[in-house]
């Protein structure tokens, strides 16, 4: 595929990392894994970095099981050796806590648990959090997130005091916050935020460099930084008809995704989406080969194929929907349906926008005035979700 010189100047923007992850504090393996005696040579290796200031040792591939509904693929990572797990009270309709704390239960101890909150208030929040411990079979969160925010004013006195209360009574250890958009404002915000401990934050190849500077500013503050959105859309989930389809699954598009982002010596772990055994085996093997040539060919190409289709949600877009179309948001759901395959769960999200915003046609819009500045083709991309959804 011919890569236009825009787009190769993009990518090798982002792939200018600095290249001293391997000297890092936290790319060594941890003193007690270190002392083991060498594993067998079909067990996956394993590397380490310190969650920031919380002192936390953690995988770099950690595990997201926001779409994962076999338990036995969360237990055999936490048997193997994985130690991050991510989940969220609104998951799967509330029902993926519960499949995760039966699935934890044994390794409890040696794991970090994460879960998060989606609520506007002390109080919903403070009960969120009651019904997660209650679902995960735990009496406590190692970090418990303040979910989706976007912007400073999201982050209200009022949710900060819901979760130092709940420090402060035991239920959580560590404080965080999870960003989808507007990162370049917000998480330079959360750098300087005393009561913030943990940043989780949408982080990809797609981005480029643009995320660096924030999340090293963040990095040199303590938090620790935890990366989501790492495979750009769910790569995997190209169709079978599609004409990339077997050239992508063979040449590993999504290892070289997750290696991308795992190079990184600020980002302390990831949480990929797994759902079964295979994707399970092929997310650990970022942590034992690293990223080099061939995947940043690799990442160019399939850059140029997605480009059109993939928000990066760099929030430029946000207000600029005359008739209030909250569309990165509206994106992100229609990535959940046709990149993770999700449907019900892009079904669900969409169906909880305001009315007003859900009665919006884009196909009733003699011209779109939303302006993609990464060229993804808004306007299709809406009507598309729309069909889809409404």
């Amino acid at each position: 595929m011919k890569l236009s010189s825009s787009r190769r100047r993009f990518l090798a923007a982002g792939l200018s990392l600095p290249a001293v992850a391997s000297a890092t504090r936290g790319s060594s393996p941890e003193p007690q894994a270190a002392a083991q005696s060498a594993p067998p040579a079909s067990a996956p290796t394993f590397t380490y970095r310190t969650l920031g200031k919380t002192g936390l040792k953690v995988t770099t591939v950690g595990f997201g099981c926001m779409i994962t509904s076999d338990g036995s693929v969360v237990e055999r990572a936490a048997d193997l050796g994985v130690t991050y797990f991510d989940t969220a009270r609104g998951y799967q309709g509330g029902n993926n806590e519960r499949m995760v704390g039966a699935a934890l239960k044994k390794k409890r101890n040696q794991i970090t648990l994460s879960s998060k909150t989606h609520a506007g208030t002390r109080e919903q929040a403070l009960s969120d959090l009651d019904t997660s411990l209650k679902e995960l079979g735990t009496d406590h969160l190692d970090i418990w997130y303040l979910h989706a925010k976007e912007r400073p004013g999201d982050i209200t006195d009022d949710l900060i005091d819901a979760q130092q209360t709940a420090k402060k009574a035991g239920k959580i250890r560590f404080a965080g916050v999870s960003t989808h958009g507007g990162q370049t404002e917000l998480i330079p915000f959360l750098a300087k935020h005393p009561a913030i401990d943990v940043i989780l934050t949408a982080y990809n190849f797609t981005m480029g460099s643009s995320l660096n500077p924030a999340i090293e500013e963040a990095s040199k503050a303590g938090k620790g930084i935890v990366a989501m959105k790492v495979m750009a859309g769910g790569v995997r989930r190209l169709r079978p008809t599609d004409p990339n389809y077997a050239k992508l699954k063979q040449e590993g598009a999504l290892l070289a995704a997750l290696k991308w982002v795992t190079r990184n010596p600020n980002v302390n772990t990831t949480v990929p989406s797994m759902t079964d055994m295979d994707q399970l085996e092929e997310n650990l093997k970022a942590m034992a080969h690293p990223f080099g040539a061939a995947d940043e060919k690799l990442l160019a190409a399939h850059l140029e194929r997605i480009g059109p289709l993939y928000c990066r949600m760099c929030g430029q877009c946000a207000g600029t929907c005359p008739k209030g179309l909250p569309v990165p948001d509206v994106l992100r759901f229609l990535t959940y349906a046709e990149g993770y395959g999700q449907f019900a769960l892009g079904r669900e999200r969409y169906q909880e926008l305001r009315p007003e915003h859900a009665s919006v046609k884009c196909s009733e819009c003699p011209v779109c005035t939303v302006q993609c500045p990464n060229g993804v083709r808004v306007a299709q991309q809406l009507i598309r979700a729309q069909e889809l959804f409404a």
